[in-house]
């Protein structure tokens, strides 16, 4: 499978110029459309930490609004921005294609590498932006927090796919949402699932330290005790080169599952040290850790049987989301990966309120209202918020490596023992 994780060359990128039918729904419980027919893939652009670029629409002589794409566009976590980009530029392809809006939409890019410290230069660069209409980002925990109170101030709605700690919701910032559940409900869903589908008496869990990975794995830990199993902590800053001192903890600890709350750059380093230490538990990671690119890290035998928690849902074989799958590859010349799905959600939940409002000159603060009130019939789920900005309910999925190829196992809820 090709996975998106590269270095992106030319700056302008241009939406909604080839042919893909559907449309991005309304957001009144509108459907959310699910692909097209093949197309050629448009250029990718080269990013650094704190630059954007701005794609251009057709020229149909309509005003151009744009939405953001806050994430990490380049760096070492990659992967995960870039599938996040091409599902929105997919959702605004489509709405273009359409040709029902009155005004063109283009994506403008704000690369922070899933740096905290570049949260909020990034998101400066798509407040100061005044055709920037709202955003669909940030991506990741840190640079969330770095930057939710400017979006806020700023009036301009951030809809992020995939940022999961629980205290963004809690921060007072009044433009956040996000289309996944949080990890007050995804830590709870992997604990029980090493306690009651594992069978795990004794775990040990293991966090790089970031906004995410701390977030995650408290709530890990938390769960894991009401369940009864004994628990080892530990952690290590991303970015650590050698992982042998905790491997052997781990390794010696007795633990019959071990969890890994971070991103696929270190667990694939990670992966490697535990198999060298002739660690033979179940090996789990969350959603920052669910890409290809892990395998590519960690290498094919020590990534072998890895399994995953993720509030996100995959493409995969499903035919219901067959024609997604097929006009996302035909743009992005890739598969689908992690939070695509949920990346192209947002961006239509965006659209979907711009077409309710009906004009060409909608303002922040009306894209923000509708947002908060939206009901959308996405991809992944039906999008609706709570008061705080956090998705009204969702599922937590388990996967696995299988012959090199990360593999659904299933809805965590759904499982024999979970709820009991």
């Amino acid at each position: 499978m090709r996975t998106i994780n590269r270095v992106r060359a030319g700056a302008v990128v241009v939406a909604g110029v080839l042919a893909l039918s559907a449309c991005a729904g309304s957001s009144s419980k509108a459907g959310g459309s699910s692909g097209g027919s093949s197309s050629t893939s448009s250029a990718a652009g080269s990013s650094s930490a704190s630059s954007s670029s701005s794609s251009s629409g057709s020229n149909s002589g309509k005003p151009t609004l744009e939405i953001g794409v806050q994430g990490p566009l380049s760096g070492d976590n990659q992967a995960l921005g870039l599938n996040i980009e091409w599902g929105v530029k997919l959702a605004i392809k489509q709405a273009n294609d359409k040709g029902d809006l009155p005004f063109q939409l283009a994506i403008k890019e704000a690369d922070d590498q899933g740096d905290q410290s570049k949260g909020a230069d990034a998101a400066n660069l798509l407040i100061q932006d005044q055709k920037v209409i709202g955003s669909v980002g940030p991506a990741f925990s840190g640079p969330t927090a770095a930057s939710g109170k400017l979006y806020s101030d700023a009036g301009l709605v951030a809809v992020s796919p995939s940022a999961t700690r629980p205290s963004l919701t809690s921060s007072g910032y009044k433009t956040f949402y996000r289309v996944v559940a949080n990890d007050s409900v995804q830590g709870p869903a992997a604990a029980d699932y090493m306690a009651k589908v594992l069978k795990a008496t004794k775990a040990f869990v293991v966090d790089d330290k970031s906004q995410y990975g701390t977030g995650l794995s408290t709530a890990i830990v938390a769960q894991l005790k009401k369940d009864g199993v004994q628990v080892e902590t530990d952690s290590a800053p991303a970015k650590t080169q050698d992982y042998s001192q905790i491997a052997s903890k781990v390794a010696s600890s007795g633990a019959q599952a071990m969890y890994y709350a971070g991103y696929y750059s270190d667990a694939g380093v990670f992966a490697k040290a535990l198999k060298s230490a002739g660690y033979t538990g179940k090996m789990i990671s969350g959603d920052g850790s669910k890409d290809p690119n892990f395998i590519t890290t960690a290498g094919a035998d020590a990534a072998e049987g890895w399994q995953f928690s993720c509030p996100c849902l995959d493409a995969g074989k499903d035919p219901k989301y067959a024609d997604f799958a097929s006009g996302y590859k035909a743009l992005a010349n890739a598969d689908p990966g992690t939070y695509s799905i949920e990346g192209y959600d947002a961006a239509n939940v965006i659209i979907s309120v711009l077409k309710g409002l009906g004009t060409a000159t909608p303002t922040r603060q009306q894209v923000a209202d509708g947002v908060a009130k939206v009901d959308y019939q996405g991809l992944s789920k039906e999008i609706k918020f709570t008061p705080t900005g956090d998705i009204a309910g969702s599922s937590i999925y388990a996967y696995e490596i299988k012959s090199g190829v990360i593999s659904l196992i299933g809805d965590i809820s759904k499982m024999p023992g979970i709820g009991s």
